[in-house]
Order: C-alpha cells, then structure tokens, then sequence
C-alpha cells in the first residue's frame, strides 16, 4: 500500500506539471523589472524616485534629523562653520579632505549616480507603459531629463570629469568605465536640458507643484553656462562663452507665462508659508511627518551652520557702503544698526531677538551667531505646536533655482561682454530695491562692477549654498580659503588652507577606484 501511494503521488504531481501556469515563478508579493512598468501609477512612482534622490544627504540633504546638507555647503566658505565637521564639511574646509575622507566627498557621487540610475531606467521603461497617454509620458521624461541634467551638473562641478552614463544600471556594461572627459559630460548636460525645456510646461499648478518646468530647465542651463564662462573653466576668457551665459539668463528673464519676479519680502521668501511663490523657479519639495527636513533643527543649534565674522562684515551699511568706509556711517560699538536688512534677515547675532529672547553671546556660543535663513524661527517666540517639532523635522522647501539669481547670473555674464550698461543695473536695482537698499553706482568701470556683483552675490545668497561654488569657479577660494575664521568678537577659532593646484577638485572616492581601477584619479590625491 505503501509503495502504490508513492506511485499515485508521483504521478500526481507529473499531471499537475503539465499544468504551464505552476512553472510561472514571477513574485506576487513584490515588483520586478518585468511586472513593475505596466501602469501609470507605476511610471509617476518611477519619476517621483528620481525626485526623492534630491533629498539625499549627498545631493540636498536634510531629510534625517541629523542632516542638512544643502545648509553646511555654506560652511565650505568664509560664511560659516561646521564645528562638528558633520559629513566631513570641516575637513574640506580645512582643505585635508583626501580620496578616503567621508561623508559628503563619498556620499555626493554615489547618490548623484543613483539618481543618474534611476533617470536612465525611468527613460528606457516608461515607453513600456501603454495606458501612459504621448502627452503625459513626454512631460514626464523632460522632467527625468532635468533630474539627469542636474545630477550630471552637480558631479562634474566637484569631480571635473565622470563617467557618462545614459543607460540603465548594468554592472558588467558599467562597471570598469573611465572617466569621460569633463566637456562632454557638460555638453550631455546641456543636451538634457535643452531636451526638457523643449517638452515641459511653463508652469504646474495645483498637485503638481514642484516639479521640473521649462523656466527650471533654462534657469539651470544658465547657471551650467555660466560656471562655464567663469575663470575656473575660462581661463582663456572666452567672451562667446559669456554671451552664451548672458543670453540664456535673458532668456529666463524674457519666458512668456512664468511669472517669475522678485518676492516683495526677503526674509518671508524663505518661509513655509511663501512656498511656491512667484520668485521661486526650482525647489526641493519637504513635507512634514512624511518626509520632512531638519532645517529648523541645524539652524536652531550652534555648531554646525555657524555664521562667522568675515560673513557679518561684509554686509554694507544702509548708505550703500562698506563699514570701512569713514561715509558709511558705521558705528563699531553698535556694529549691526542700519547695515543691510539682509544681514538681519539671514542671521541673528548678540543684542538681536531671536525665538522670543535677546540673544547673548553664549546662545550660539561657537561663533555668536545662527543661521535663520531657510527656517521659520525668528524674532517672535515658536508657537507651542511648532516649539518642539517631531524628529527636528520640519517641511522648509530648499530653493535651488531663485529669479534674483537670474538677474545676478545675467549681470555677471553680460558685464565681462560689455562692461557696465543700463540693462545690467536694471537688473541688479530690482534686487536692491527688495531690501530698500541705494542702487548700484554707475560711474564705475568693467573692473569695479565685476567686484560689486561679487559681493552682491555673497549677499544675496549667503546660507543657500551656492557661495562655496562662486569662490571655486571664480578662482578666489585660493585667497579667501587661506585664512583664520572668527567668531563675532574677533576670536580666532581655527586656520583654514586652500591648495589652489588642488583644491579646486574634490577627489574620486577611494571606494569607487577599488572597484574600478579605470577611475584616474584628481590631481594631488
């Protein structure tokens, strides 16, 4: 009986292998490549992957409570310090980063190839989606090539050259690449961006805001232009490349149907409550308890975003001069009366009120002030549901694309082609105007506006990260960076150095050569 119930159960079990749909083995319980790009919800959660990697502590940063990435870039800088040296910002601002160091120069690679990954296959796939209508899906890729534009702009802006890649993840295909030459990566950028402004809408409305536009696309092809243009990478001063940089700011500036302007009010641009307004061209979207950032967290501690001396220092007086000029009306014994309301309006400093107290000089005891840009505390004391917020998160949007930077990028550009013109000043007035600040003096040559649109730069922009850049791409870092930061009493708090044949380029990972000995790495590392 024994051996006729094994014969019976073989056999049974031959039938059911005639049975073709038992020899299926795709997974129920997950997505695979095969199964996942079927739906259109598939494909929108295909994209919104490309986006989530912005908000990666590599790239932008800030969704954990104990990152804030797009806030430290500043800390490369004479603007601020990172006394932690959280993410090894500190050590690159000592200028002893190396191939083996950390953090960021680790972390900015890989996740900028993650996104890179993600775009690829989302661009490869998407066509398979056949209930996608044309008009949707073609929106869709521009927004993905954006997000490859922007990741490859990033990489190549630290690294120089990288590894061009445009297909799907493939570790045998992809694996022992060399690096392509920085060019090329640059002209792929502009490829993609091109590519997206041709496809994508002036604006999104409703649900959809936040996503990659037209405006964004030519907003980041003028900024690529205009790192370009500049002395890093201009060395020969190529005047086409500045009219290049020139034109396409313009060409924001002109775009029917954005919108885009100036925001009335300078600190409040930079609040929740202002998110998505007329000013902003690109943002990085944080929604708090989902994914929140820890922006209201850094810039209420002291040590990792800290605003330095030689920052404070720089800001004008209200007549529109620098407090070392006898005309400026600057008192030292009461260093921040009538100085340039964005000083106050980026950070706090001793005597100022901040969160519903007078600071001293102890609150922010590093260096005497905190950063406030890009967090809602202000003068007034937090509101009890705000006061102690979940996780040190909260849902800030960090801006990457801003009109007042147009303006600045079209200003720069078109003063190395011409020298100074009425349209420059034009330009340049609307930011001042914003803050009730003097305009620009016009009696001055191609040389001293160059100077001034620096420091209006620095001004302008101080805490959103895009400083550490200018010094690089400027060819000043070497003369900046080699210097002793302060705190607000003048106390030496550490001595910084910048090897200019160096520096200029962080190194590959050491990791990424172990795995791909065809990675030459940098110069000096």
């Amino acid at each position: 009986m024994k051996k006729i119930y094994v014969l019976l159960t073989c056999a049974g079990f031959l039938a059911a292998g005639c049975n073709k749909s038992l020899l299926d083995t795709t997974p129920h319980d997950r997505y695979t490549e095969e199964t996942f790009w079927q739906t259109p919800e598939a494909a929108n959660a295909g994209l919104v992957g490309c986006y989530s990697v912005l908000r990666n502590a590599g790239v932008y940063g800030g969704k954990t409570s104990n990152n804030a990435t797009a806030l430290w870039e500043e800390t490369l800088t004479p603007n601020a310090y990172n006394q932690t040296d959280a993410l090894s910002f500190n050590t690159i601002a000592r200028g002893t980063q190396m191939s083996s160091t950390g953090g960021i120069v680790t972390g900015r690679y890989s996740d900028c190839y993650s996104g890179i990954g993600r775009c690829n296959t989302f661009l490869a796939k998407v066509d398979e989606v056949t209930a996608l209508d044309d008009a949707t899906r073609r929106k869709m890729k521009g927004e993905a090539y954006f997000l490859r534009g922007l990741y490859y702009f990033m990489l190549q802006n630290y690294y120089g050259a990288v590894p061009l890649i445009l297909d799907p993840p493939d570790k045998t295909a992809q694996a022992k690449l060399p690096r392509t030459p920085r060019e090329e990566v640059v002209a792929q950028v502009l490829v993609d961006l091109d590519s997206a402004a041709n496809i994508l809408p002036v604006k999104f409305t409703g649900a959809d805001l936040g996503r990659a536009t037209k405006g964004a696309a030519m907003a980041l092809k003028a900024r690529v232009l205009l790192y370009e243009a500049s002395p890093l990478l201009n060395p020969a001063n190529d005047v086409a490349k500045w009219k290049a940089a020139a034109d396409a700011a313009k060409a924001v500036m002109n775009l029917a149907g954005s919108g885009y302007g100036i925001y009335k009010d300078y600190r409040a641009l930079f609040l929740q409550e202002n998110e998505n307004n007329l000013e902003v061209i690109f943002d990085v979207q944080y929604v708090f308890p989902k994914q929140g950032s820890s922006f209201d967290l850094i810039c209420s501690q002291y040590n990792t975003n800290a605003p330095l001396l030689d920052l404070a220092k720089t800001y004008y007086t209200t007549k529109g001069l620098p407090i070392t000029d006898p005309a400026s009306g600057y008192d030292p014994a009461n260093p921040y009366k009538d100085r340039d309301p964005r000083l106050n309006a980026t950070f706090t400093y001793p005597g100022d009120t901040y969160k519903g107290a007078v600071i001293n000089a102890t609150r922010f005891a590093i260096t005497g002030y905190g950063m406030k840009k890009f967090s809602l505390y202000d003068k007034e004391a937090p509101p009890k549901d705000k006061s102690d917020l979940k996780d040190g998160q909260s849902d800030i949007n960090f801006i990457v694309l801003r009109f007042a930077d147009i303006l600045m990028m079209y200003a720069e550009a078109q003063n190395e082609v011409s020298g100074p013109d009425a349209t420059i000043f034009a330009a340049l007035n609307r930011i001042r105007d914003r803050v009730g600040m003097p305009h620009f003096n016009e009696a001055v040559d191609k040389n001293a506006l160059r100077e001034e649109i620096r420091h209006e730069r620095r001004v302008e922009f101080a805490g959103e990260g895009l400083y550490y850049s200018d010094i690089r791409r400027w060819k000043t870092a070497e003369t900046v960076m080699n210097a002793t930061i302060q705190n607000y009493a003048g106390k030496n708090l550490e001595t910084r150095t910048f090897d200019k044949n160096r520096d200029y380029w962080w190194p590959i990972p050491l990791g990424e050569r172990d795995v791909n000995p065809n990675l030459e790495q940098n110069t000096g590392y």
